[in-house]
């Protein structure tokens, strides 16, 4: 599927919010200051990874972020789902709903990287298991939020007479759901409060494989396939980029040249990947504007280490 400059235009252009994807601090003071750095810059949300390498565990992290901010609100980017039962992972949320006054968002996902599981020795299912599971999870996850006991029948999973316990602050809180495939990004389509665009992550780890689907034109395929899937709730989305490329610079060509000759690719690519953040301030700002506009994008996550040198950007965009 080829489409040209595809225009995701909505009636009225959601306002942005801005995020920080953050997953680790040598120590607690390190990492209450982040999380109060994120809030004083006027970040909307800290969210984490959940892998098992190199980072802090989601769930207490977030909860500490939470417990010395007062607006800033918390999420995973994303759950894998085949790491806790979720019946376990509802109860968790909830409370950390309950325990934040209501700013815990709900990310979930099918689990993609390999070395996880291999390191864990959790059975790395063929993408569909996996993807069927976690529309299961995803379907119980919900339930248990909501008044009343429930049971469910699945392939995967089996719930008799069980109610969630205890109930979230927000009725259900936002689902964020990200993809690269067709498959998951009709699910999301379908199931998310907000739709995160990802490169598609079929071989399991990050490569040249995944760089090749983060051009602006397989974005504009991936959106298409939202707004197909979506339908007319497409404008009750909140469309969501990890931008993982971010240098806040006054020489911008310089420096994504430089990163392009890093990763061999056409500088073209990293000019036009949403998936790339770089430039001065107010080019940013204009760049930003041009891909609501094209593509959908307003909630918008950079690094942890960009708290600082994106701040105004998010002064200048933040609501807007």
């Amino acid at each position: 599927m080829v489409i040209t400059h595809y225009r995701a235009v909505m009636t009225s252009p959601r306002p942005f919010r801005f995020g920080i994807q953050a997953s680790n601090a040598p120590s607690r003071a390190e990492w209450v200051r982040l999380a109060k750095a994120a809030e004083d810059n006027g970040f909307s949300c800290l969210t984490m990874p959940d892998h098992f390498g190199d980072q802090l565990a989601p769930v207490p992290a977030m909860m500490t972020a939470a417990d010395v901010t007062t607006t800033l609100r918390v999420g995973a980017l994303v759950f894998d789902n085949d790491y806790k039962h979720p019946v376990v992972l509802a109860k968790e949320l909830a409370t950390m709903d309950l325990l934040s006054d209501g700013r815990t968002e709900i990310g979930l996902g099918a689990g993609w990287m390999i070395s996880d599981y291999e390191q864990a020795g959790i059975p790395y299912d063929a993408a569909g298991v996996r993807i069927d599971r976690f529309v299961e999870g995803l379907h119980i996850i919900k339930q248990a939020m909501q008044p009343g006991p429930f049971s469910f029948t699945g392939t995967h999973y089996t719930i008799t007479d069980y109610e969630g316990f205890p109930k979230p602050v927000q009725q259900l809180p936002p689902v964020l759901i990200g993809g690269g495939g067709k498959r998951v990004l009709g699910i999301a389509a379908r199931e998310a409060d907000i739709v995160g665009i990802n490169a598609t992550l079929h071989a399991g780890k990050v490569g040249p494989e995944a760089i090749a689907t983060i051009t602006v034109e397989a974005v504009e395929e991936k959106v298409a396939i939202v707004r197909e899937a979506a339908g007319e709730r497409f404008d009750q989305i909140e469309m969501n980029i990890r931008a993982f490329m971010v240098n806040v610079t006054d020489d911008g060509a310089n420096a994504r040249a430089g990163l392009a000759g890093v990763l061999h690719v056409d500088q073209s690519m990293i000019d036009n990947t949403p998936f790339a953040l770089i430039g001065s301030p107010n080019e940013l700002i204009e760049t930003l504007l041009a891909r609501r506009e094209r593509f959908g994008f307003s909630y918008i996550i950079v690094g942890a280490e960009d708290v600082e040198s994106f701040a105004p950007v998010v002064a200048a965009l933040n609501g807007k």
